[in-house]
């Protein structure tokens, strides 16, 4: 589903012109605090999930691009060739590590050019940056020296690539020595101890392979982040855990760390104290399939949300982006009455009966 756009971080959709003879444009994300400007500029790129780039949904990195606004800089989110409303046809070149990232970079490269056009840009201060394959695209576009653009940041990058005849770790190995011998702008790399990509020896040899060849770059490999450190900058707490390296990296390449602009954190609903959150048997309008669904909801990650309908039906989501919309939206698609929300992280928010429709029992749930 696609989130509403965020008021806080006056966020917008631009059509960015990309390819040759300009003749696609890539669906971007625009955040950027109030005023005319200029702003330093985040130049942030996505990652690939499995299946088709075209279904892949419009990427927004809501809690980094929030702590970029805070400290005054403007953040550009392109969705690349062939992914989301992004016109053209996916670059895939298989086993070819360097041609992939490098084919990629093409886009990152059209939509910093568009950015180096707006007069609300600081053209002399950019930062490219790229989590997994976009990591990846950020390494390729910093072999060349790119004006005002003073650092890459590379969060958890590179690229899996499942496929008989494969040896993607070798594959990737020899990309990244390529991006080293020819690094022409500094980079940060950030990756954790339990990422379900790229597991720690492997990271370290990419970044030997990397720096070995001549690349000026730093690592800083932390630890676990719950159950996947490769989801690490999508999740809320991850905040805590890549912002202070990535601060004393901005610094060192001079660009601003200070927060200048307050954007405040959404409200989460009060508790209610309607029940204790454990006590399956209190949430109401649920059949066996829903309080089942609920008693293994508990056991999920903050942040996370869960919703319920006097249809019966109920939905939840945990991590990632505005979960509380998520788990409503998912409990809508099998309801017949409104749903609204039970539990939000450990707080039980339900109002009790009030406002709530009539309905038939027993109505489909789901997660989102």
């Amino acid at each position: 589903m696609q989130l509403p756009l965020d008021a806080r971080l006056n966020e917008q959709i631009i059509m960015v012109p990309a390819g040759d003879g300009m003749r696609e444009v890539l669906e971007t994300t625009l955040f950027r605090p109030s005023g005319p400007g200029p702003f330093p500029l985040l130049l942030m790129n996505h990652g690939k999930q499995a299946g088709p780039a075209r279904l892949q949904q419009r990427e927004r990195f809501i809690y980094m691009a929030t702590e970029f606004v805070r400290r005054g800089y403007a953040v550009m989110l392109p969705m690349r060739t062939g992914f989301a409303r992004s016109t053209g046809t996916y670059r895939d070149f298989g086993c070819d590590m360097l041609a992939n990232a490098q084919g990629q970079a093409r886009d990152v490269l059209d939509a910093l050019a568009y950015a180096r056009r707006q007069d609300w840009v600081d053209a002399d201060h950019i930062v490219v940056a790229g989590q997994s394959y976009g990591g990846m695209a950020a390494l390729a576009l910093a072999t060349r020296a790119e004006p005002g653009v003073r650092g890459v940041l590379n969060f958890a990058g590179g690229l899996r690539v499942d496929a008989p005849g494969c040896d993607w770790p070798s594959a990737l190995a020899k990309a990244f020595a390529t991006f080293g011998a020819y690094s022409r702008i500094p980079s940060l790399w950030l990756y954790g101890a339990n990422d379900a990509y790229f597991a720690p020896p492997l990271v370290q040899r990419l970044f030997h392979s990397f720096a070995g060849s001549g690349g000026k770059g730093e690592l800083y490999a932390y630890g676990t982040f719950k159950r996947d450190a490769h989801l690490t900058l999508g999740s809320r707490d991850g905040v805590a855990v890549w912002l202070p390296a990535t601060e004393r990296f901005l610094e060192k390449i001079g660009m601003p760390v200070r927060q200048v602009y307050r954007v405040a954190d959404p409200l989460p609903p009060p508790d209610t104290h309607f029940a204790l959150q454990g006590d399956i048997a209190a949430v109401p309008y649920l059949a066996e399939q829903g309080r089942a669904a609920y008693r293994s909801f508990l056991g999920k990650a903050t942040p996370r949300a869960f919703a319920v309908s006097a249809s019966g039906a109920w939905g939840w989501a945990e991590e990632g982006e505005s979960p509380d919309v998520r788990a409503l939206a998912s409990c809508q698609r099998g309801s017949s009455a409104p749903c609204r929300l039970y539990l939000v992280d450990e707080s039980v928010v339900w109002p009790g009966d009030s406002g709530m429709g009539s309905g038939s029992a027993g109505a489909a749930g789901g997660a989102e």
